[in-house]
């Protein structure tokens, strides 16, 4: 695995890592997490692509800046990438905070994509608009991320405890989350300003992007799109038609809830990742 950086528009170094062969394929991380969620998963996808999973900017290796952190801004970090590399277009595939990114992106940079695949979340306009007292308490974290100095004031120093309570909280199995891959985790977020960005990007996700994807609503995904989601022991999904609010935005899509999986669908199912994505992308799957 080739892993190597790339400077943006903004002289922000992207590092990313690099595996396989192939048409173009990018895998985008979620919270709190980096590229290395995607351990289990690029194998198997690099045999038929070329998979690129980048650090976002502020997370993992990739430079942490003090602003840039909206999903536009973002967006085009990945197309710098996507550029600097010459594997346009691509399979877009996003979890988490990199499934919004990646949303933004199939609306700003079309020509770079060919498929779009989102992992466990609905337009951001939508998650705001029908938050309820059950769904606010399923995503605190939105709310008091949102606090400016707070959030780094109280998780300085006891980042690993915060990090294991997510992971322990939001997957169905906490289990394929391995201790390895948790200190990997601990070890980035670790690191002087790490913490600060994971919280500017959600910031971000509360004020500029809410009105930039609340003013988009109409423009519609022109690449084909497939939607995934956990429901595991009765999860509750960001909004009640996850299939149907992604129906109001994109011109093709299909979707369905991976059993068995909570929040952390690429490690707690990597199987069925795999398999939904190489059948989406029209590629047989490799034998079990």
């Amino acid at each position: 695995m080739i892993r190597e950086v790339v400077s943006v528009r903004d002289r922000t170094r992207i590092h990313y890592r690099k595996l396989g062969q192939g048409p173009g394929m990018v895998l985008l991380h979620g919270y709190p997490q980096t590229g290395h969620m995607w351990r289990k998963v690029m194998p198997a996808l690099a045999e038929r692509f070329t998979v690129v999973a980048p650090d976002l900017r502020g997370y993992g290796d990739s430079d942490r800046p003090l602003d840039g952190y909206d999903k536009r801004s973002m967006a085009a970090d990945i197309a710098d990438v996507i550029r600097a590399l010459g594997i346009a277009p691509v399979v877009l595939v996003g979890h988490d905070r990199g499934a919004r990114v990646a949303h933004r992106f199939a609306l700003d940079h079309p020509a770079l994509l060919t498929r779009l695949v989102l992992l466990d979340i609905a337009p951001t306009f939508d998650v705001f608009a029908r938050t309820d007292q059950v769904s606010a308490r399923a995503r605190w974290h939105w709310y008091f991320h949102q606090l400016p100095d707070l959030p780094e004031a109280l998780t300085a120093g006891r980042e690993e405890i915060y990090l294991r309570y997510m992971y322990r909280t939001s997957a169905y199995n906490p289990a394929p989350i391995e201790e390895e891959a948790v200190q990997e985790y601990v070890r980035c977020f670790r690191q002087p300003g790490a913490m600060r960005a994971g919280f500017e990007d959600y910031r971000a996700g509360a004020t500029i992007d809410l009105e930039q994807d609340g003013a988009d609503r109409d423009r519609k995904v022109a690449a084909p799109t497939l939607v995934l989601w956990g429901e595991a022991g009765g999860r509750r999904p960001q909004v009640p038609d996850m299939l149907g609010v992604w129906k109001e935005r994109c011109e093709r899509v299909e979707g369905y809830p991976v059993p068995g999986s909570g929040h952390f669908i690429p490690e707690e199912k990597p199987a069925a990742v795999i398999e939904a994505i190489l059948k989406f992308a029209g590629v047989p799957a490799p034998p079990a």
